[in-house]
């Protein structure tokens, strides 16, 4: 058994797929029609047959709310790895990408934490040490 894909939810899957492919340098994988919205999935450039994220219409009350919540909490919504948080930091920060934490060693990782412009923040992690 393994992860095939991983879901977000957004309010507007365009403004989505623009801050994911764009300034986070996601691929799109599947774009197809579904009804009012679209089965919109994306990958890494680096995994292109690795584990999809998709960009899941937030059509079920619930996703709203557990959106709000964790934006309001300060709590990250998922978790992306980077090879260089510094460097990705200062391309992503180049790009306009606001931070709600810099880069910060934590133990055995750096993170740090972005606003993905669409309800969410993303923690961002750099392995510094073995586990």
């Amino acid at each position: 058994m393994r992860i095939n894909i991983t879901s977000i939810y957004v309010d507007d899957q365009e403004k989505a797929l623009d801050f994911y492919t764009n300034i986070l340098g996601f691929q799109v994988k599947h774009d197809v029609p579904a009804g009012g919205a679209r089965w919109l999935t994306l990958v890494s450039p680096e995994d292109p047959d690795g584990v999809e994220l998709l960009l899941e219409p937030t059509g079920h009350p619930a996703s709203k709310v557990f959106n709000e919540a964790l934006y309001n909490d300060n709590m990250p919504f998922t978790q992306f790895a980077v090879t260089d948080l510094d460097a990705t930091f200062a391309e992503l920060s180049a790009k306009g990408v606001e931070f709600q934490m810099e880069p910060t060693v934590m133990g055995v990782v750096k993170i740090a934490v972005l606003d993905d412009t669409c309800g969410h923040y993303i923690q961002l992690v750099e392995p510094v040490a073995d586990y």
